[in-house]
């Protein structure tokens, strides 16, 4: 079986490498999966560096997110053979994984390929972002890497939920298109400033501001805030924590808490989590809302599709697929 490996933490130009390994064998109460099709998200080049939240037990296959062919089934035979799956592990970079058997989701007959391997982390993220936050109609939302697969994936549901939202990105070239989805104001923040043009369009502030990028980007989001206002923190695509302004924090009384999916996952019911993703499914499957794609490479090519996905500028996701 090849896949990709790194022996040690670093950019992955330098540490990924294409290996043969032996085929994974599953246990009890898991499923062997052909690996058909996986997107780059930022969370997979952080693991990578060592600088996600989850530490890679070297060596250790890369990416999180994939959709599959159940190849072996388990002992419950609960999926047969030949079930289209989507599914989340630590290394989806190779041809066969193995995952627990519950911890699958069976992808919708019309579902592409393409779009059911980024069906799950943003997709879900995004949806759990604006329950957690409790907008509703008329509410004024903020969030900071707008062109990015999750901001335009929030502009989308929030539009349908009556939410006033702004966004942030780094080129003026992706405006047009987050107008296009939807979004009532797009700061180009190498040229426009984040605090007068937010304070033009919502002069008490905005409700929320849902920040992926961290550092002094987030901290000019974080005084966008009404008095009460929260900010939800889910990413850092700056690498860079977020200088806190104290008085911010105690003179308009505000929140700032993290966000995380699995945990998100984790601590919400069995219902929850089965209305979460019927509803996202169901979203991808009618069209309702628009998922991007830039590129697509096969796995042997990894390092071609890392060198697009760092491309900037670049509008949608880069797929490494196996087929």
């Amino acid at each position: 079986m090849k896949q990709v490996i790194f022996e040690q933490t670093g950019l992955p130009k330098d540490v990924l490498q294409w290996v043969d390994t032996p085929m994974p064998e599953p246990k009890v109460h898991e499923v062997r999966i052909q690996v058909l099709a996986r997107n780059i998200n930022p969370s997979d080049i952080m693991f990578i560096q060592g600088l996600y939240g989850i530490q890679p037990k070297l060596p250790c296959s890369a990416g999180f997110e994939a959709v599959g062919i159940i190849e072996t089934t388990d002992s419950t035979s609960v999926f047969p053979v030949g079930t289209r799956v989507i599914f989340t592990a630590i290394g989806t970079w190779k041809e066969y994984v193995c995952v627990p058997v519950n911890s699958v989701i069976p992808v919708p007959a019309n579902m592409s390929n393409e779009m059911a391997c980024q069906a799950f982390v943003n997709p879900l993220t995004a949806y759990a972002m604006l329950e957690e936050s409790g907008l509703k109609e008329g509410d004024k939302l903020l969030i900071t890497a707008g062109a990015s697969a999750w901001g335009k994936l929030v502009i989308q549901m929030a539009k349908q939920k009556g939410i006033w939202v702004g966004a942030t990105v780094r080129q003026a070239s992706q405006k047009k298109h987050l107008y296009d989805l939807g979004a009532d104001l797009v700061i180009d923040t190498e040229n426009e400033k984040v605090t007068k043009l937010i304070k033009e369009q919502a002069p008490n502030g905005v409700q929320a501001v849902f920040d992926a990028v961290g550092g002094i980007l987030a901290a000019q989001a974080l005084s966008c805030l009404e008095i009460g206002g929260t900010m939800y923190v889910f990413g850092l695509l700056s690498l860079e924590n977020i200088p806190l302004n104290s008085g911010l924090l105690i003179f308009k009384n505000l929140t700032v808490k993290g966000f995380w999916l699995s945990s998100w996952m984790e601590n919400a019911s069995p219902e929850t989590r089965k209305t979460a993703i019927k509803t996202v499914f169901e979203h991808l499957s009618k069209e309702s809302i628009q998922v991007d794609i830039a590129s697509t490479f096969p796995l042997e090519k990894f390092q071609e599709a890392i060198c697009a996905y760092e491309t900037p500028g670049r509008n949608g996701k880069v797929l490494i697929v196996s087929y």
